[in-house]
C-alpha cells in the first residue's frame, strides 16, 4: 500500500498516520462504489422496462400476427436503443469511470462531472425512448436526446483520455487497452451517426423512424463496431485470471479487431458478404487469441460465483461465431430477413447479454464495496434461462420468418418470456447484492480493491 499512501500524503500536503490513510482510502472506495452502483442500477432499469419488457410486447404482437412488420419500426428501434445504450452502454460508462485510478483522488470537480455525465446520458436515453414511442414533440426531442448522449460521452472520453499508463503503475498501454479504445471510437461514431440521423428525421421525415438501410448500418456500428471490441478488450483483461487461461495473444487480438473494423467499413460500403466474412473471421481469431478453448494453465477462480461460470463464458463466444455464420448465410441468399434477425439476436443476447450476465455477476459485487454475490443459484438460473431463450428465439426466427416451419411462430412468445425471466432474475440478484451490507474495508483490502491497482 506504500504507493497509495505516498500519493495520499502528497495530495494532503503533510505526513499522515496509517489510520488516516486507511480511512481516506476506505472513503474513496465507498464513494466510487456508490457511483458505480448508480450507473449499474440505471442500466438495470433500462434493461427491464424500455428494453426487455417492451421488446417482449413487440415480439408477442409479431408472433400473434405471424408477420415481422406488425410492429412500428420506431418501436423496434426504441427497444434496441434502450438495450444497447440504456443497458449495456450505461454499464460500460459506469465501469469505465470506476476503473480510472485518478478518480480515487476524490477531486470534487472530477466526481461532479461523472454525475453530470450520468444525468445527461440517462436523460438522453429516456428522452429518445419516450419521443419515439409516443411521438410527443419528437422533432425537437429526438435531436435533443442524441445531443445529450453525445455530451455525456464527451465527458467520459475527456476523463478516460486523461488516463496514463503510469496511473496504474504500467510503463505502457497493454493490447487490451487498444482494443477498448477501438470500441470507444465505435461508440463515438455511433453517437455521431445517431445525432446526424436524428437531425435528418426531424427536418425531413414524417415519423421518427430511421430508414431501413441506414438503420442496418447503424446497428452494425453499434454492435460490431462498438460492443464487440469492448467485450473482447475486457475479456483479454479479465478472463486469463478468472478462467486460469494463458495470457492472451495481444498481436492476434489486434488483428481480430482490424478484421472486425474492416467488416464495419465494408458494411457501410454495402459490401455485405465481405463484411459478414470479416466478422466471422475476426470472432474466430479473437477466440484463438484469448485461448478460450485451449487447456487452462490454472484452475478457474470460482469463489463467490456459480461453478458453471466458465461454461457460460465459452458459450457466449460460441454464440458470437453462430452470429457470424448466420450473417454469412444471410448475405448469400435473397429474402433473408429471418436469418439476419437471428444473427443479430445471437450476437446481442447470446454474446453480449450472456457475457454481461457472466462477467457482471463476477466483478460488479467486488467493485461495489467488495460485496459477495447475493446468490450463485440465481446467477446460474439467469444464465441458463437466457441461453435457452436465445436458442428458442434464434431457431424460431430462422424457421418461422423464412417459412421453413410455420409452427415455429409459437416458439417466439416462449423465447420472449424465458428471456424476460432471465433478465429479471439477473436484476434481482444484482440489486439484492447492492442492498446487502458490504464488509468493512481494512487497509489491506483497500489496497487490493479490483480497480485500485
Amino acid at each position: 500500500m506504500s504507493a497509495l499512501a505516498t500519493r495520499i500524503e502528497r495530495e494532503a500536503g503533510r505526513t499522515l498516520a496509517p489510520i488516516e490513510i486507511s480511512n481516506i482510502s476506505a472513503a474513496r472506495e465507498t464513494t466510487l462504489s456508490r457511483l458505480l452502483m448508480l450507473y449499474i442500477g440505471t442500466g438495470l432499469a433500462f434493461m427491464l422496462l424500455p428494453g426487455t419488457f417492451f421488446g417482449v410486447w413487440n415480439l408477442l404482437a409479431i408472433s400473434s400476427h405471424h408477420a415481422a412488420n406488425t410492429v412500428s419500426a420506431s418501436w423496434v428501434q426504441a427497444h434496441g436503443h434502450a438495450q444497447i445504450f440504456g443497458w449495456i452502454g450505461t454499464f460500460i460508462l459506469g465501469i469505465g469511470f470506476y476503473s480510472i485510478p485518478k478518480l480515487r483522488r476524490l477531486n470534487w470537480f472530477a466526481l461532479s462531472t461523472v454525475y453530470i455525465a450520468w444525468a445527461l446520458w440517462t436523460a438522453g436515453v429516456s428522452t429518445r425512448w419516450l419521443c419515439t414511442v409516443y411521438n410527443w414533440h419528437w422533432r425537437t426531442l429526438l435531436p435533443l436526446s442524441a445531443a445529450l448522449e453525445l455530451s455525456a460521452f464527451a465527458i467520459f472520453f475527456r476523463t478516460v483520455s486523461g488516463h496514463r499508463p503510469q496511473d496504474s503503475g504500467k510503463q505502457k498501454l497493454e493490447a487490451w487497452v487498444f482494443v477498448v479504445i477501438a470500441g470507444t471510437i465505435g461508440l463515438m461514431l455511433a453517437l455521431l451517426v445517431n445525432l446526424g440521423s436524428s437531425i435528418y428525421l426531424a427536418l425531413r421525415a414524417a415519423r421518427p423512424e430511421i430508414p431501413v438501410n441506414l438503420d442496418q448500418k447503424l446497428l452494425v456500428l453499434e454492435t460490431w463496431g462498438f460492443l464487440v471490441p469492448f467485450v473482447w478488450g475486457f475479456s483479454a483483461k479479465w478472463l486469463p485470471v478468472f478462467l486460469g487461461l494463458r495470457s492472451s495473444s495481444g498481436k492476434m487480438l489486434l488483428v481480430a479487431v482490424a478484421l472486425n473494423s474492416f467488416g464495419v467499413f465494408a458494411a457501410f460500403m454495402n459490401w455485405t458478404s465481405t463484411a459478414a466474412v470479416s466478422y466471422l473471421a475476426g470472432s474466430i481469431l479473437a477466440i484463438l487469441a484469448l485461448g478460450l478453448f485451449a487447456t487452462a494453465e490454472k484452475s478457474a477462480k470460482l469463489k463467490g460465483v456459480h461453478r458453471s461460470f466458465p461454461l457460460f463464458v465459452r458459450l457466449a463466444y460460441v454464440w458470437a461465431v453462430v452470429a457470424g455464420v448466420l450473417g454469412v448465410w444471410a448475405a448469400s441468399v435473397q429474402d433473408s430477413r429471418g436469418i439476419w434477425g437471428a444473427s443479430r439476436h445471437a450476437l446481442a443476447v447470446g454474446f453480449f447479454s450472456l457475457m454481461v450476465f457472466a462477467i457482471g455477476q463476477r466483478v460488479l459485487p467486488a467493485f461495489s464495496g467488495m460485496r459477495l454475490l447475493f446468490s450463485t443459484k440465481l446467477m446460474f438460473a439467469s444464465m441458463a434461462l437466457l441461453a435457452v431463450g436465445c436458442l428458442l428465439r434464434v431457431s424460431s426466427e430462422v424457421l418461422a420468418y423464412q417459412g421453413i416451419l410455420p409452427s415455429a411462430w409459437s416458439w417466439l412468445p416462449v423465447s420472449a418470456i424465458t428471456e424476460m425471466t432471465a433478465v429479471t432474475v439477473f436484476a434481482i440478484n444484482l440489486l439484492s447484492t447492492f442492498a446487502s451490507q458490504p464488509p468493512t474495508l481494512s487497509p489491506n483490502k483497500v489496497s487490493q480493491a479490483p480497480c485500485a491497482r
